[in-house]
């Protein structure tokens, strides 16, 4: 039989959890064909993938790469890291639906042209006619849904609010969104109650499959509390849970932010107890993670959610009132949860103007000594001059916190990056290298050179684990008759290159990327073709 492709001498880690085995893979019509000791097949390609593994093309769970397709349609920084699928729409925010608001306020959380569309069809047809070289998978943002319902105000939602949010999130699911986001320490998704949010996931409960991811209330001392809401929400909403970018980022609940600490006195292992004692107790629910000692934010999240109430006008009117603004800046120099932002650790990553460009690598204790305030006030200083549009790499993370939450058997991974390019419109930035390295970083550095988890451990959280959460049962495995989106890669050689000095560098070791057959990286070299499209639930 001939076959379009045929993968010779690798070595297969199929997705599972199972131990590698040596086989060649045969693909054609976009499938997987025939795994085995081809040795008589015949193929019109033949790629040699010996001293190389063959492995699903990995899922990132948590994505925001729901706009800058359309302008790096090749996905350069997702793709060379073996990413053939991008769970989009997380945080709360999507890019639809699009109420009579319009698009203005959703528009100010991505820096990219906005089409004609007002819901997820009409989304995923431009995207897909514009052509892009990775999967999409989409997630319903509970603050889009605010947006067009016009509930962004810091106060309950009217009963007229909440049956519309429920009818557009019901008709986004069954346009194919695979859950709903919130993303509840930010404006507007902050100021729903947990009750409310349960009211929403009741509306698509009974869609099968569908699921809530959280970015949770975190901060100071939520550590816990924030995880026992998203438990509450999954088990009154009747839906399973899906935690986001699980991390501990304030000092004292944190693992070993003291030298003389001991890996123990982290609150790590009490935050997994809480997922274990449910997932007991009959829910379904997961994490995701990446393996930095750093997060990106908007300055924003160091504003209390109050200001923010109303829309970006209304906030910039805030800040520009001086009694106004007094009350804010002592809420913002007290720290959310009573712990005060380390200054120094907040590096400005891009801002909207181009007069503070030469502020990005900054710190904004820097910026604050260089204009003679206070930082909290050098804060908000940038909140007035880029109208709420400034982001910052926040270094607030231990290391030990970090491998522990790789490495516990029900966490995946989301790289809570973008898919760009790095000669795209976000060249300028210095952002946070997980748009680049997250994948390669956990193979090289987790799984070579420290063997904190094996490499099938490894590529099962990346992707057997993210197709499961899903229910993609067409791809996610290295199996015959699924879609064959593949990632070979040297396991010896493999390892993120982007840095946070320097973070628009692709990642190394990625021989050959596959979607649905298509060689989307052939020899380390990306081909050009666009053979992704958008995923729907149930398809």
């Amino acid at each position: 039989m001939a076959f379009d492709t045929l993968i010779k001498n690798g070595t297969v880690i199929d997705g599972t959890g199972k131990l590698r085995y040596d086989a060649d893979v045969a693909i054609s019509g976009g499938k997987i064909r025939a795994i085995g000791r081809l040795e008589d097949a015949e193929a019109a390609r033949t790629v040699d993938a010996t001293g190389h593994i063959i492995a699903p093309g990995f899922i990132d769970m948590h994505s925001h790469s729901d706009m800058s397709l359309f302008d790096d349609p090749g996905g350069e920084s997702k793709v060379f890291q073996g990413v053939t699928t991008e769970v989009t729409g997380n945080c709360s925010y999507s890019p639809f639906p699009i109420g009579p608001g319009g698009t203005a306020y959703l528009a100010m959380r991505w820096s990219f042209e906005w089409g004609n569309w007002t819901d997820l069809d009409g989304w995923a047809t431009q995207l897909e006619s514009n052509g892009i070289s990775i999967n999409i998978a989409p997630q319903v943002g509970q603050a889009a849904l605010q947006i067009a319902a016009g509930a962004i105000e810091d106060r309950p939602a009217t009963q007229d609010e909440m049956r519309l949010m429920q009818r557009l999130a019901a008709e986004a699911v069954e346009q194919g969104a695979f859950s709903l986001s919130t993303g509840l320490s930010l404006s507007p998704s902050g100021y729903m109650s947990t009750e409310e949010i349960v009211e929403l996931c009741k509306a698509i409960s009974h869609y099968d499959g569908v699921f809530y991811v959280t970015h949770a209330r975190v901060g100071a001392g939520k550590h816990l509390t924030a995880i026992e809401e998203a438990i509450e929400i999954g088990q009154n909403g009747g839906v399973p849970v899906q935690f986001s970018h699980l991390a501990i980022g304030s000092r004292p609940d944190m693992g070993g932010w003291r030298k003389s600490e001991d890996f123990r006195t982290g609150h790590g292992p009490e935050m997994l107890e809480l997922f274990e004692n449910a997932r007991d107790g009959g829910l379904d629910m997961t994490y995701d993670t990446y393996p930095y000692t750093a997060g990106q934010a908007g300055v924003d999240q160091t504003v209390p959610n109050w200001a923010q109430a109303g829309g970006v006008d209304t906030y910039m009117a805030r800040l520009r009132d001086p009694d106004t603004r007094a009350k804010i800046r002592e809420e913002v120099a007290a720290g959310l949860g009573g712990v005060p932002p380390l200054w120094d650790s907040w590096i400005i990553s891009d801002t909207g103007s181009e007069a503070n460009r030469g502020l990005v690598g900054q710190s904004i204790a820097e910026i604050a000594a260089d204009r003679e305030v206070e930082p909290a006030e050098a804060a908000l200083q940038l909140e007035d001059e880029e109208d709420g549009d400034v982001s910052a790499v926040v270094h607030n993370r231990s290391e030990r916190d970090v491998r522990f939450f790789l490495s516990h058997p029900i966490g995946m991974i989301g790289s809570d990056g973008t898919a760009i390019s790095p000669t795209g419109v976000r060249a300028g930035e210095k952002l946070h290298p997980r748009f680049y390295g997250t994948y390669p970083r956990i193979l090289g550095r987790y799984v070579r050179e420290q063997s904190l988890i094996s490499l099938e451990t490894a590529i099962q959280k990346m992707s057997g684990l993210p197709a499961e959460r899903l229910r993609l049962t067409d791809r996610g495995r290295v199996q015959e008759g699924l879609v064959a989106d593949l990632a070979i890669f040297d396991p010896d050689t493999v390892i993120d290159k982007a840095t946070f000095a320097d973070p628009h560098q692709l990642s190394e070791g990625m021989s050959h990327v596959f979607v649905a057959g298509e060689a989307v990286v052939s020899h380390g070299k990306h081909t050009g073709v666009r053979p992704g499209r958008v995923l729907r639930r149930g398809s």
